[in-house]
């Protein structure tokens, strides 16, 4: 829920305990239209990070791209003018909210492949509890294809981060991290949030909370866009491998634990400090 366009505390607590929320009617219809123009422009002129994440024999198709905002208009406008940035900083606690990046998710109808469940923060390059993540369909999306969401588990450390396709442990050896609970062979055991969604409506959730979603069956499609947000502990990360998305170069320019101060990662918002 908005209040005088800040999200309220009941959805702020909700985010800090559940590690996600949903705020409905973020975004105006024009501001939505403005997202599904940014996709389609997108979506005919991909970037370089562009790459199909469903199998070849899928009978859908399920595409991503990623850090967009400086080509694409559309994207830059929401990012710097809509109120997400405004709704993460009260959700995160934060003074200042960077904008991580953007990203696209489009599954086209019949789409089989699934999003297998996993936390964000571990194929990221950035350290800090202070960050979110805001996803926005311009299309319905309903119960069963919407992201699911594990309650709590942000609380923890990391869980084992695998290839999405092949489930390769590739960036750390067997049985070093702890495994991503099988929450689809006893989805009872375990407390999940999800909501289905309309244009207009966004989800926010903290790096760390694990997360899935299924296909889109039937003859609809499920085109998302995703902002990703810093707040005031975020520090730089080099990693031993490759991230998504991957900064290349970064680590030339911003050493290991120095504060995300770079134009890649521009300031949206900085919050007015209280009069003393």
């Amino acid at each position: 829920m908005l209040e005088a366009g800040v999200v309220d505390d009941e959805t702020v607590s909700q985010f800090r305990v559940d590690g996600c929320t949903v705020v409905r009617g973020l975004f105006t219809p024009q501001e939505v239209e403005t997202v599904r123009r940014g996709i389609e422009r997108n979506l005919s002129d991909p970037g370089p990070l562009f790459g199909v994440a469903s199998r070849d024999d899928d009978p859908g198709r399920f595409v991503e791209d990623f850090c967009n905002w400086q080509r694409i208009e559309e994207f830059r406008d929401i990012a710097f003018r809509s109120r997400a940035a405004d709704v993460a900083g009260a959700l995160m606690g934060s003074s200042v909210v960077r904008l991580f990046h953007d990203h696209l998710l489009v599954k086209e109808p019949g789409t089989r492949q699934p999003t297998p469940w996993h936390q964000d923060q571990p194929y990221y390059n950035v350290e800090g509890s202070e960050n979110c993540s805001m996803w926005m369909p311009v299309d319905p999306v309903p119960v069963e294809s919407t992201l699911e969401f594990l309650a709590g588990s942000h609380l923890g450390g990391w869980l084992m981060p695998r290839t999405f396709l092949t489930e390769q442990a590739r960036w750390f050896p067997e049985g070093t991290l702890a495994e991503i609970p099988d929450v689809e062979a006893d989805r009872g055991a375990y407390e999940i949030r999800a909501w289905a969604l309309e244009p207009g409506d966004a989800v926010f959730f903290h790096m760390l909370t694990a997360h899935h979603a299924y296909g889109v069956p039937g003859a609809h499609r499920r085109r998302a866009f995703s902002l990703r947000f810093l707040g005031d502990d975020a520090t730089h990360a080099p990693r031993m491998w490759r991230t998504s998305p991957p900064f290349e170069g970064l680590d030339a320019e911003l050493p290991a634990g120095a504060p995300m101060d770079h134009p890649l990662f521009p300031v949206l918002r900085v919050r007015p400090a209280e009069p003393t």
